[in-house]
């Protein structure tokens, strides 16, 4: 389980990617590279982590279903996700 430290984190730096986005959009189609440099720092998407929406796991992020790995085993082995069975694991 992610500190709730961590999680807060993640959730202010998508803020700032939202609130910068068009304004970055501009300079970087301007090709101004010092305006982009006085934005902060965690306002560019590359800063951005994918965590598990259940637990808020940072690694073993499966993508397509938004979860970690271990989350994505248990429910599958419980039966909640369509489309998975669980083979020899």
């Amino acid at each position: 389980m992610a500190k709730e430290s961590m999680k807060a984190r993640e959730v202010k730096r998508l803020k700032l990617v939202e609130k910068y986005a068009e304004k970055r959009a501009k300079l970087k189609a301007e090709g101004d590279y010092v305006g982009l440099s006085r934005l902060p720092r965690n306002s560019n998407p590359i800063r951005l982590h994918n965590r598990c929406k259940l637990t808020g796991r940072p690694k073993g992020y499966i993508r397509q279903f938004g979860i970690s790995r271990i989350t994505f085993r248990e429910m599958a082995s419980k039966g909640l996700i369509p489309g998975i069975r669980k083979a020899s694991w």
